[in-house]
């Protein structure tokens, strides 16, 4: 969405690990690309819900501003490391997701076609 001054552009979400994914199990997101640029600092947003129990991966919420089912975590940066495409360059990747052992969103960038991989994790256990 082009920038507009003084409006905030809606913030999608999509769902990479149902509610109740066990420990050990990988989610695998229908084919959908997205771009990531190698080198540049990129902020990853991430939600929970404890009542939207049905979504499945790839379901979309289209706008999150004010849905109540929806907990906005920690945000989580990174920059994907620069190799021979060198900085600024778009990849396009996709985004299989599964949860660890010891309870953490493993979400990883597979390269289309496969050639490179970036790994991001998160702690997603609830605290009591």
């Amino acid at each position: 969405m082009p920038a507009v001054p003084g409006f905030a552009p809606p913030v999608k979400a999509l769902c990479v690990a149902p509610f109740g994914m066990e420990e050990g199990t990988q989610a695998d997101i229908p084919p959908q690309e997205f771009g990531l640029v190698v080198g540049e600092a990129t902020r990853f947003r991430f939600f929970a819900s404890s009542v939207r129990r049905e979504d499945q991966p790839s379901d979309r919420v289209e706008d999150v501003a004010g849905n109540d089912q929806l907990e906005e975590l920690a945000p989580n940066e990174a920059a994907l490391t620069v190799d021979a495409r060198g900085v600024g360059q778009l990849v396009p990747v996709n985004l299989p997701a599964a949860v660890t052992e010891v309870g953490t969103l493993e979400l990883r960038c597979v390269e289309k076609g496969g050639a490179g991989w970036w790994k991001l994790e998160l702690n997603v256990r609830m605290k009591e």
